[in-house]
């Protein structure tokens, strides 16, 4: 079990997916006020272009009042800009009218507000029929709202058509897409964000639908969009374009769309940014993200920054950030904080933390909970843990769940739960229903089984494989005088790399077939290393090795260490040795060992030869 907290978590916590929501100070904040079209000449100096208008409309020019009242808005000024609104409204002025209905829902007159707007609306102002839409959903008239919206949309507006795509995403209605790409086609960001989530969690489900990684085209498209949104500062664009780009393999611009989100404020992206840091062998600039995304509340960020410090031995430090991240809500803080006192042996208060990480749904949790109770005596109450655990999806429960019923001899249900942790990639519970499936005789479904957890790394696995698929082929002695060298057969290969991982059975095996190819060093060495781990097999060959190149003297030192671990044949070979150089009393020792340890074709033979030895030392 790891410490918990790591990028994988940054897309998948619901927080990360906030829905946009407008209130009714943002509809006056966004809606387009509009005005009699000014020539790039007045923008130039501001007080000589509102003095020459506020003359104009003096002499009662209805366009001058229409934009001298938006400019009086626009800084805030309502008592000044209302009377030549109103005026200009009086006059028929469209942009007026929508401009006074914003003044007046500015002063809380909402009902006032929506009548001029619909004025306007109904003169033709897409931004008039925008707001009154926003205006008439607020109230929950939904239907006049997308009366309203649509009219808004349909006459290009970009914050009409979000604004549609918003209420028609709240029914689900699939219509949303069409009206979240006008809108993001001209430019809203918001929208744009939205959409690539849109596309983005349609690749995904067509991607778990087809059991297939999400297709790059609807990758590029959500991209596209993301880009879009995070060019004209979208933080939670840039950071979702970060991500996108990690998992390609792009980190340098990850690492540049990260920066910028983290730089506006995105605590997520701080805390990715702080994992490709650390991932490139910069801790102290990793912890400096992380830092700053946990003083914002990120759980995540706070569970790494606790991993960082625990990694280090700085375990106090370790158990402050990982009380901050349970504190931010982050479920994995209380797993680490379980980890943390079970590594300093705390088990009360391991206990006490994996409980309540189980409690809120941890799977790792829960299956570390029932290990605790388990080594603490209590398989009864670490049972349930284990299967709550194993129901939420934990391989590793699955298999303890397999052990936990195989201790006590229920066989059927300890393999079901082999099989299914083994269905989910478990080496060990592919290797134990390997062994199973060949107690059963089923070679066929063991042989699959066993090539899964060889392939997955187990030792034992690649043995018992080895171990069956030489069983079927036909035995071969070594290779005739000028006969060219065989290759080496798939059963010879998987028992080198049994025997490369350290495993002993392995290791002779692999000394017999060398030794049979007429390879005696390549034999000795598979035999010594065989040997030195501490198999008895191994001494007892490598002393057959060295006795048949002369040095006996070796050998017996091999074959003692052989039979001091329980070989028989060993003991007997010592027994014979003694008794040519005339040693008859410690030959007999060596038998009684012999006949002590068998098998019975050796007890027999070393009886007889303590019997002959016996009656030598009596003559």
């Amino acid at each position: 079990m790891g410490i918990m907290g790591d990028r994988a978590t940054l897309l998948e916590t619901g927080r990360f997916a906030q829905r946009y929501a407008e209130n009714a100070a943002d509809v006056m904040r966004n809606a387009a006020m509009e005005s009699t079209a000014m020539d790039s000449a007045e923008t130039v100096d501001p007080v000589e272009t509102e003095e020459r208008h506020r003359r104009a409309a003096e002499n009662g020019d209805t366009a001058a009042m229409s934009v001298l009242g938006a400019l009086l808005l626009r800084r805030g000024d309502l008592d000044a800009a209302e009377p030549h609104l109103r005026a200009a409204t009086a006059d028929g002025d469209r942009a007026a009218a929508n401009n006074l209905g914003v003044l007046l829902h500015q002063r809380g007159y909402a009902d006032e507000a929506a009548g001029w707007w619909r004025i306007a609306a109904v003169a033709g102002s897409a931004a008039a029929a925008h707001a009154l839409g926003r205006h008439y959903r607020e109230r929950g008239d939904e239907p006049a709202a997308e009366y309203w919206l649509r009219q808004s949309a349909e006459q290009g507006h970009a914050l009409g058509a979000y604004a549609l795509a918003d209420l028609l995403e709240h029914r689900s209605d699939v219509g949303a897409e069409r009206w979240l790409r006008a809108a993001a086609e001209q430019g809203h960001r918001e929208a744009a964000y939205r959409l690539a989530r849109a596309l983005e969690r349609q690749e995904q489900a067509r991607a778990q639908a087809a059991d297939d990684t999400a297709s790059t085209t609807g990758t590029e498209t959500a991209e596209q969009w993301y880009r879009q949104a995070a060019a004209r500062g979208h933080r939670r664009a840039a950071l979702h374009l970060g991500a996108i780009l990690e998992r390609r393999g792009e980190l340098k611009e990850a690492g540049r769309w990260y920066l910028t989100s983290a730089k506006d404020g995105e605590s997520r992206a701080a805390c990715a940014l702080g994992f490709l840091l650390r991932d490139a062998g910069d801790e102290e600039s990793a912890a400096v993200w992380w830092l700053r995304a946990a003083q914002d509340g990120d759980g995540n960020a706070a569970n790494a920054l606790g991993a960082l410090h625990a990694a280090r031995g700085e375990h106090q430090t370790a158990e402050r950030w990982y009380r901050a991240a349970t504190d931010a809500g982050d479920v994995n803080g209380a797993y680490n904080l379980g980890l943390l006192f079970a590594a300093q042996n705390r088990v009360a208060q391991a206990e006490q933390w994996y409980r309540r990480a189980a409690y809120a749904g941890h799977r790792e949790a829960a299956n570390a909970l029932a290990i605790l109770l388990l080594q603490g005596g209590d398989p009864n109450g670490a049972e349930p843990w284990f299967s709550k655990a194993a129901e939420a999806g934990s391989v590793d429960a699955a298999f303890n769940l397999g052990i936990l019923h195989a201790g006590r001899d229920d066989d059927g249900t300890a393999l079901r739960w082999y099989e299914r942790a083994a269905a989910a990639g478990h080496t060990e519970a592919a290797l134990q229903v390997g062994i199973a499936r060949l107690r059963d005789g089923d070679e066929q479904e063991a042989e699959r089984h066993l090539r899964c957890a060889a392939g997955g790394g187990s030792a034992e696995a690649a043995f018992r494989l080895a171990t069956l698929l030489d069983a079927r082929q036909a035995p071969s002695g070594p290779p005739a005088l000028g006969e060219p060298q065989a290759p080496k057969s798939e059963c010879e290969e998987w028992y080198e790399r049994a025997a490369e991982q350290g495993h002993r059975r392995a290791q002779v095996r692999v000394g017999m077939l060398a030794a049979a190819r007429g390879d005696t060093a390549e034999a000795a060495r598979w035999y010594r290393e065989a040997a030195d781990a501490g198999s008895r097999n191994g001494a007892f060959n490598l002393g057959l090795l060295l006795a048949r190149d002369g040095n006996e003297r070796e050998a017996s030192l091999w074959w003692s260490r052989a039979a001091r671990a329980g070989h028989g044949r060993a003991a007997l070979r010592l027994a014979l040795l003694a008794a040519r150089r005339g040693e008859l009393t410690e030959g007999r020792r060596w038998c009684a060992r012999a006949v002590e340890l068998g098998p019975a074709e050796v007890a027999e033979r070393a009886a007889r030869l303590s019997e002959a030895l016996h009656q030598e030392l009596t003559a």
